[in-house]
């Protein structure tokens, strides 16, 4: 008798043993709709752990976890915003959000380049930027005609580039850093589509524009189209000016029926770059951030 119970004995404590190592394998990032609802800590924890779940048990990157954080923190991101973004980021490095083919998203994870097939023809602009690390056209990103390639860090969102064609882009170039102004075929503002130079054109720092009007200086080269609100029908030109001051956190009113603001005009000389030094806080509020102060609008 007790020849037999020995073997039996061993496997129910094989089994207890390996009880809670295979409840720890299963579980779940389970956490509130509301995430603020936990502390910075378990707001990382629960994050690092459905990334791990869902990537089959890849560490989610250290940009990419900060971005959560601020979205959940200062733009009201819920867990299945978290979820969802996760699960189009790990689906693919290009993805249409809400089903749509007007934004893909490229990334250059570990540093690795990345080239990325767009659903339209003509070059890209940036819409924006997920990493921490800047994206800036020719060092890190370029377009061409129906493809994106992303290096050195840059994970971002990017949209057509090209505004109805060639004639409605122009190029305008600093020679030996002097200023240089150079009219528009457009009635309104207008938007950097793609850089030429080496040093990075940064709006409001070595390039502006005016009704009509590109201005660009201390060695930007690059080429312009219609910015936002510059065109006939689209948005209804609202605009709001918000402004960090000494580099503080501070918030903007923006009325709820004007839809999503984008950044129309960087006055700052620190990069306004959206979910790093601005965003939404809420349905109703522009945050701005790091010496961010900029002109929004629809």
């Amino acid at each position: 008798m007790k020849t037999l119970l020995k073997p039996l004995l061993a496997a129910l404590c094989l089994l207890a043993l390996s009880a809670p190592a295979m409840a720890q394998v299963q579980t779940r990032a389970y956490a509130p709709e509301d995430l603020r609802a936990l502390s910075y800590n378990d707001q990382v924890r629960v994050i690092r752990q459905e990334y791990l779940e869902q990537s089959g048990g890849r560490q989610i990157a250290d940009d990419q976890l900060r971005f959560y954080i601020d979205q959940v923190n200062r733009s009201n991101w819920r867990f299945s915003d978290i979820k969802r973004d996760i699960g189009k980021s790990l689906g693919g490095d290009v993805y249409p959000p809400g089903g749509g083919s007007d934004t893909i998203r490229c990334e250059s994870t570990d540093n690795r380049n990345r080239t990325c097939p767009t659903p339209w023809r003509g070059n890209s602009r940036l819409s924006r930027q997920l990493s921490r690390t800047r994206c800036v056209e020719g060092q890190n990103w370029s377009s061409r005609d129906g493809e994106v390639a992303v290096w050195s860090g840059c994970r971002a969102e990017f949209v057509s580039g090209g505004h109805g064609g060639a004639q409605q882009m122009i190029e305008c170039h600093s020679k030996d850093n002097d200023a240089r102004r150079c009219p528009t075929p457009w009635r309104g503002r207008s938007q950097l589509v793609r850089q030429i130079s080496k040093t990075a054109c940064v709006e409001g720092r070595n390039w502006g524009s005016e009704n009509g009007l590109v201005t660009v200086w201390k060695g930007c080269r690059a080429a312009f189209a219609p910015a936002y609100g510059g065109g006939p029908g689209y948005g209804n030109g609202y605009t709001v000016s918000c402004a960090s001051q000494n580099g503080r956190y501070a918030t903007c009113n923006w009325p709820p029926g004007q839809g999503r603001p984008r950044l129309i005009q960087q006055l700052s000389p620190q990069s306004c770059i959206q979910g790093r030094t601005w965003g939404m806080a809420g349905t109703n509020r522009i945050w701005v951030n790091g010496g961010c102060r900029a002109v929004f609008g629809n």
